[in-house]
């Protein structure tokens, strides 16, 4: 299976990596995973995140753990990146992105390509059960794996 995701994965943390490991596990031996991860241009006015090409390293260094083989990781230009057009059978997503994966399988269907299996994982929660997210970890509330960051 050819599986797609995509996301900004600034300040990688646990909710990535779980969303990548079902992404992984999905595609199995012979199939594919392509990892859209947002450019800086998508992100102009969001403020402190991190360059493209950290956020790129950071998960290469993942994948390399996972002894993933058939990942391709691109900068995607817009919300969509090649998850219309391309060649893919399921795209998992987050609940917070889950109406993206909708509205690219509404344009697939308007071009005549087969909808995307549209896989939700739910969100990965920390410590006080909020989910797990890169604002949170800069804000210093939680660290990367959700544990609550102790105050002085």
């Amino acid at each position: 299976m050819n599986v797609c995701i995509g996301g900004t994965f600034d300040t990688f943390h646990r909710g990535h990596k779980v969303l990548i490991k079902k992404a992984l596990k999905l595609a199995g031996i012979s199939g594919s995973v392509f990892i859209g991860i947002t450019s800086e241009e998508m992100l102009r006015g969001k403020k402190d995140v991190k360059p493209f090409e950290e956020r790129k390293r950071a998960v290469d260094q993942f994948l390399s753990k996972e002894l993933s083989k058939n990942v391709t990781i691109k900068q995607i230009h817009d919300q969509y990146g090649p998850s219309i057009n391309g060649n893919f059978d399921a795209i998992v997503v987050s609940p917070e992105t889950k109406i993206t994966a909708l509205e690219i399988n509404k344009k697939r269907k308007e071009i005549g390509k087969k909808p995307l299996k549209v896989v939700e994982i739910p969100f990965v929660l920390a410590e006080d059960n909020l989910p797990i997210s890169s604002t949170r970890i800069k804000n210093k509330e939680i660290d990367e794996n959700g544990n609550i960051v102790k105050r002085d």
